[in-house]
């Protein structure tokens, strides 16, 4: 069956187009051949329908030329046996449906990353909520939560542990659909549905999958089409009680040109800040990479003080920090030698003087500006008005945290202010961090915006 199938494939993908092959023949499995009829295993019944509906022909016709009499296809749901040829005249479409055993549609959505496990994924207090969030959703019972949001910046772990959740998932639960895309993927895939008039197969593809994960979604944002229906496949499949798992760079809230009604689909699940990394953790995942990468070279020697050194200087984001660690690991692996702080800082030295950039009180006034919607101008003008006179005290507050100015030289970059003012702000929104969830998101959006 192996060999009459490949051959057949091979000819399939030529004449129906690597399209229409990968989206409804290469889901199939051919079990057998009796009787002039071929029965196939479908992960699906909509699948079945659609080839048994457009493709048949042209099966049938492959089979025959590799050497096989085939009169009429038989299609069987998941892992069910062929039937027997007594049975092979009655209609597909009354077989019952059972689970299916097939692996997910990858060709759907983006391959999942096989080092992206929860095994390797170092935690710390700025993701360990996100982290015990993920873990619920990947053991696939009852979470109470529907969807699970992730946001944060870039290079934090949020694509790590949705690929995490998937491969947990499938290994608790080999027959569910799993479906793992970025928004991109999604919006790509709904255009190509649109120009080629199968919007019903994009429907019935993305709404038969036991969970859906999309990966930044701020990108369908203004994207009105595409956001109509995310809209409804996100309801589709809540409705059926299937999980959903979402990642952005920021809040639902705060996602500029995402419609209303998104907005607070997506904020009826649990939303999860992933915080920027601190020393600790960092270092954590740096230890972690480096045993990984001593199990395979033993011989591999780091000096005293450079894991240390690189947590503490390189503190944008993981990516750049693994990929720092990877820089150096064959550096020493080409050269033979020993990692040590001086070869570290020779062999980073670009890496190291991006990571050096000050945030500077400028800076810092213009985002918040920016973030509030206020005029710069006002940032340093006397109105008083709320509206402007909170967003003032934010910047002060963290032109207080983030940079070393000190209280009269921040008070002359806000419009020549004492700098009793100054303290005054500061203290204020102290004060409110205490007592006010909103203000504790909206300083820490800032500074991730400013650190990033």
């Amino acid at each position: 069956m192996d060999r009459i199938w490949g051959q057949a494939c091979a000819e399939l993908e030529k004449s129906v187009g690597p399209n229409n092959y990968n989206h409804w023949i290469k889901p199939l499995h051919l079990a057998a051949i009796d009787d002039g009829a071929a029965h196939f295993v479908s992960p699906t019944r909509f699948i079945s329908d659609w080839v048994n509906r457009h493709f048949a022909k042209d099966i049938m016709a492959v089979l025959t030329r590799a050497g096989a009499t085939v009169e009429r296809l038989r299609f069987d749901i998941g892992s069910q046996a062929p039937r027997p040829a007594a049975q092979a005249a009655a209609p597909a479409s009354h077989a019952p449906e059972a689970p299916t055993t097939r692996a997910p549609r990858a060709d759907l959505g983006a391959p999942l990353d096989p080092r992206y496990t929860f095994s390797n994924f170092v935690v710390g207090k700025p993701n360990e909520l996100a982290h015990a969030a993920a873990r619920r959703v990947a053991e696939g019972g009852p979470v109470g939560f529907n969807p699970l949001f992730l946001y944060g910046g870039v290079g934090l772990g949020k694509t790590h542990l949705m690929h995490a959740i998937a491969h947990d998932y499938q290994a608790r639960h080999p027959s569910a659909q799993v479906l793992y895309l970025s928004a991109e993927q999604f919006m790509y895939r709904f255009v190509q549905a649109l120009r080629e008039s199968t919007i019903m197969d994009f429907k019935g593809m993305f709404r038969n999958v036991n969970m859906l994960m999309v990966d930044d979604v701020q990108f369908i944002a203004g994207k009105d089409s595409t956001q109509e229906e995310f809209f409804h496949t996100f309801n589709a499949l809540v409705d059926q009680g299937k999980q959903i798992v979402i990642s952005a760079d920021r809040a639902p809230a705060e996602i500029k040109g995402l419609e209303e009604r998104i907005k607070s689909r997506l904020s009826c699940g649990l939303i999860v800040d992933v915080h920027p990394t601190t020393y600790e953790l960092r270092l954590g995942i740096l230890q972690s990479k480096t045993e990984a990468f001593r199990a395979q070279q033993p011989d591999l020697e780091i000096g005293a003080g450079v894991l240390e050194f690189l947590a503490h200087r390189i503190t944008t984001n993981v990516r750049v920090l693994e990929g720092a660690l990877q820089r150096l690991f064959a550096h020493a692996s080409l050269l033979r030698r020993e990692i040590t702080l001086e070869v570290a800082q020779e062999c980073l030295a670009d890496i190291l003087r991006t990571n050096d950039r000050k945030i500077n009180i400028d800076d810092i006034q213009r985002r918040v500006a920016e973030h509030y919607n206020i005029r710069l101008a006002d940032m340093i003008g006397p109105k008083r008005a709320r509206n402007v006179a909170r967003p003032r005290q934010i910047a002060m507050y963290l032109s207080k945290q983030l940079t070393s100015r000190s209280l009269p030289e921040i008070g002359r970059r806000f419009g020549g202010r004492d700098h009793t003012t100054i303290m005054h702000g500061v203290r204020k929104i102290e004060e409110l961090l205490v007592e006010d969830s909103s203000m504790v998101e909206d300083i820490a959006v800032l500074k991730r915006m400013l650190e990033a």
